[in-house]
């Protein structure tokens, strides 16, 4: 099987923290910022984080091999140990 590609342009867009949640810039910051309130700018400055529905689309589709694998054996452990207790 062919090596996936990660997309350019998301490469550019967003960074994968350490615990799997992509950060993305806030929108409405790149032109006509004098017919902007204040207090709009001052929210849409820095980073935030993306909602869980977006993060899976990007990271399914863009950012491959940016995706964190889920930890399966803690969770089978952990209902293993209910079951008994």
């Amino acid at each position: 099987m062919p090596k996936m590609k990660t997309k350019s342009g998301a490469k550019k867009r967003f960074r994968v923290t350490s615990s799997g949640k992509i950060k993305v810039k806030q929108a409405k910051m790149r032109h006509m910022q004098m017919n902007k309130p204040k207090s709009m700018k001052r929210k849409a400055k820095g980073m935030t984080i993306m909602s869980e529905a977006d993060e899976r689309i990007v990271l399914r589709n863009w950012l491959p091999y940016l995706r964190k694998k889920k930890k399966a054996a803690q969770t089978t452990t952990a209902a293993s140990e209910k079951k008994e207790g």
